[in-house]
């Protein structure tokens, strides 16, 4: 049975009262036609509950707009561009960062720009400016399930350098208020190749306002700097936009739940209305907090991460620099969603309690 509008329903119910399913729900593929970034190709998908968001296909399968109800979830930006765009250089990411739901950073970096055995690495990494290929769309019943999959296949590669080959995948369905994300990242080169990973998840208004908490279950907290330590005491509330606040970035050592997983919310008390994240920690055992309450950068983004933020030539001389084997694959797994009532919110403070 599928829950849609307050009330459960079958599979032949829903087909004899809809001409097709995507009246309910369903991906649409199209492309962008305006501004910087025109002709990126994107699916938005629809779940049929008031959650949409939007793939960015050209841009190695990220997730940009997204909302619920049209109330967002995602910190968006206007310097969104395409990958023709892209500045490599020192922190030239920053000048097609569009912010939006998820933006992958890495596959052989992340971080602040840097120089490692000769190689200038620039800001965040390559691979969120690289686009998808073999992209497909799969919709359908998988039991009493209308199931909403998108996959497809994202290379970072160079001649006589790393060939990381990102296999995505996201799903939902029919009714849900949330989609995964499963990644798997293969070395599809024959050298050992870096392999550092962040996801940079971007919540902005109204899930972050000065009514609004972070919900986390830490072991520890750490500030990355002197900024940050000035306001390690209220890292997970959030102050009236300013206009020259200094970004501060926070280090979670989360706990760790019975099933392996992660989780962390963004909630806004006043609406009863939130954003969650849950991951497996196998992989990502990392965690950060970016809290920035600038005027107009008014944004929380939580990153889980394999590493925490270190110069990769500083990982490399204590001998902690991955490296994925030729042949070698790594899986990732995290889901995203919205908590679209105060109960849902309280039901989510249980369930990192637990």
């Amino acid at each position: 049975m599928t829950q849609l509008y307050g009330k459960q329903y079958s599979k032949d119910e829903l087909e004899r009262m809809t001409g097709y399913m995507f009246q309910l729900a369903g991906i649409q593929l199209g492309e962008l036609t305006d501004g910087r970034a025109r002709g990126m190709r994107v699916a938005t998908v629809r779940t049929g509950s008031g959650f949409e968001f939007q793939v960015l296909l050209d841009r190695a399968m990220d997730i940009w707009l997204a909302e619920h109800a049209g109330r967002p979830l995602a910190w968006l930006h206007p310097a969104l561009g395409g990958p023709a765009l892209y500045e490599p250089r020192g922190d030239g990411w920053a000048r097609t960062f569009g912010g939006g739901l998820v933006t992958t950073c890495g596959l052989t970096h992340f971080g602040h720009p840097e120089v490692d055995q000769g190689e200038e690495l620039g800001l965040h990494g390559r691979i969120s400016h690289c686009a998808a290929s073999s992209c497909q769309v799969r919709e359908g019943w998988q039991g009493d399930d209308y199931t909403l999959e998108l996959t497809g296949v994202t290379r970072q590669a160079v001649l006589f350098g790393e060939y990381l080959t990102l296999e995505r995948t996201i799903s939902t369905r029919l009714g849900a208020n949330h989609l995964a994300i499963h990644d798997r990242v293969r070395n599809d080169g024959y050298r050992p190749t870096p392999h550092m990973i962040l996801y940079h998840c971007n919540f902005g208004f109204p899930v972050v306002s000065p009514d609004s908490e972070v919900l986390l279950a830490d072991e520890a907290v750490r500030p990355r700097d002197e900024d940050a330590r000035a306001g390690v005491d209220r890292w997970h509330l959030f102050e009236a936009p300013q206009a020259d606040f200094r970004e501060q970035v926070f280090f979670h050592q989360p706990r760790v739940g019975a099933d392996g997983m992660v989780r962390a919310a963004i909630v806004n008390r006043q609406l009863g209305f939130g954003a969650f994240i849950r991951y497996r920690a196998a992989e990502l055992p990392c965690l950060a907090q970016w809290k920035m309450m600038g005027a107009r950068d008014y944004v929380c983004a939580l990153e889980p991460a394999n590493y925490w933020e270190t110069p990769r030539h500083v990982l490399r001389e204590e001998g902690r620099l991955r490296f994925l084997q030729p042949g070698e694959e790594v899986d990732y797994y995290l889901e995203i969603g919205a908590l679209t009532s105060a109960e849902e919110v309280q039901a989510f403070e249980r369930e990192i309690g637990e």
